[in-house]
């Protein structure tokens, strides 16, 4: 019977990092973290399952050998197609560099990694006046930014925007972007690492070394019409108000959906084949019951229930697409995560 599966995060050290993901409830291993990769198939850090049946398999081999039942038949994926998103934590303990992605041509025509990076930010804090870089400054043209960042006077074509808690930004590939200090985030993206560093402070890292730059590539990818980034940061948008739950849409392109469910009770869901679903979960603290039932009484008790998964802030579950019913039950606030368009 299919479940939902728990993974072991993958932690990675960059020098930006802090501490402040164990405010999540994280374990952390000793010294700098910067991000926890939650759920990904990319090779430079690869999920492994850690509950259930099928603990100890990476998910590209799950995917592998159940494919439509994980993936299924709503979203264009066929076997040998890699899976589509990416999911982590980030403590931007310091300022990150100011960078861009690619798009889907370019990243196929240029990388190895042949996916573009599309985007989103959800803010889950930040400190009093924190501000990120999210485009350019209007009238910006690709020669003045080209000659800045050869002068070391990038900063004053940079826009910059105060953010706060609850706070959501949509970073479409070509928007130049970059993280501020003291602020902690969920991120959603496309399953892709590639990123063009154009401005790094000139810091030098574990090894003495300044990071490379990428400044050609990343004039080319840079959208410097303004267009992509006049969304700017939203609150996200109410869609539903029931008993026991409200949701908002965050973000919706056609990579991804991204949802903001607040459950102070309980909510009944159904796997119906169509498509995976991804919670990050960031407050509080619930169960997920899943098999033959959907959980009608208000305890979920007794035979109502196949199985039984608790989840808490600072995790993230994998409901395969053909799982069926479940119900989150709790007082939990979570980020629900699918590949493509959505119904609301």
């Amino acid at each position: 019977m299919l479940y939902p599966l728990k993974f072991k995060p993958v932690y990675k050290d960059y020098l930006w990092g802090g501490r402040n993901l164990e405010k999540l409830g994280k374990t952390l291993p000793a010294g700098i973290v910067a991000e926890s990769w939650e759920v990904s198939c990319h090779p430079d850090g690869e999920s492994v399952i850690s509950n259930g049946e099928f603990r100890g398999m990476p998910l590209s081999r799950f995917v592998d050998k159940l494919q439509y039942e994980v993936m299924g038949t709503g979203i264009g994926w066929k076997p040998g197609d890699r899976f589509p998103l990416l999911v982590k934590f980030i403590d931007a303990n310091e300022k990150l560099s100011v960078q861009v992605h690619p798009d889907d041509e370019y990243a196929s025509m240029h990388e190895k990694d042949m996916s573009g990076k599309t985007e989103m930010w959800y803010i889950i804090s930040a400190k009093p006046g924190a501000k990120l870089v999210y485009g350019l400054l209007p009238g910006t043209t690709r020669e003045m930014f080209k000659e800045a960042l050869e002068n070391g006077s990038v900063g004053k074509y940079l826009n910059y925007i105060e953010v706060s808690e609850g706070d959501v930004i949509h970073i479409p590939a070509g928007v130049v972007h970059a993280v501020g200090e003291g602020i902690m985030i969920a991120e959603v993206q496309q399953n892709s690492n590639n990123t063009y560093r154009v401005y790094d402070y000139d810091r030098i890292d574990k090894d003495g070394k300044k990071r490379p730059l990428h400044i050609q590539k990343a004039l080319d990818v840079i959208d410097f019409s303004g267009i992509k980034s006049k969304r700017g940061k939203s609150k996200g948008t109410p869609v539903a108000a029931l008993d026991g739950f409200t949701i908002a849409r965050l973000v919706e392109n056609d990579y991804f959906t991204v949802e903001l469910h607040d459950i102070y009770g309980k909510v009944s869901e159904i796997a119906d084949g169509s498509k995976f679903f991804i919670y990050l979960f960031i407050k509080g603290s619930g169960e997920i019951f899943y098999g033959n039932s959907d959980c009608e009484n208000a305890g979920c008790q007794g035979d109502s229930h196949d199985g039984n998964i608790k989840v808490k802030a600072g995790e993230s579950v994998l409901i395969p697409a053909s799982m069926g019913k479940y119900t989150i039950l709790g007082k939990i606030k979570a980020m629900k995560i699918y590949a493509g368009k959505g119904k609301y």
